[in-house]
């Protein structure tokens, strides 16, 4: 089993990465921070998991790489906050 988690590991990256990718893709399109946060937090997770994919399973500094993976949450949450204070706001604009 200790042999399929970097390949399982490197999946995800990969698969982080083309999402990051996407919504890369569709920031470009309709300029909205909403896919430009998603796509940099992909991009974070494609990240996080390429390093535990590439690291001694015993190596001291591992743990800190789930900081990227913190980070990487907080730019999601931060992306759906912004888009839902942007549609209450227009929301408050439509009623005056």
């Amino acid at each position: 089993m200790t042999s399929l988690l970097p390949f399982l590991h490197g999946v995800l990256a990969t698969l982080s990465g083309v999402a990051s990718v996407f919504f890369l893709r569709f920031w470009r399109r309709t300029e909205d921070a909403f896919f430009a946060l998603f796509g940099a937090a992909f991009g974070t997770l494609a990240l996080c998991w390429a390093v535990l994919a590439l690291t001694d399973p015993a190596a001291e500094y591992r743990p800190y790489v789930y900081a990227l993976r913190l980070l990487a949450f907080g730019l999601i949450i931060a992306a759906i906050v912004k888009k839902n204070a942007g549609a209450r706001a227009s929301a408050s604009n439509a009623d005056r």
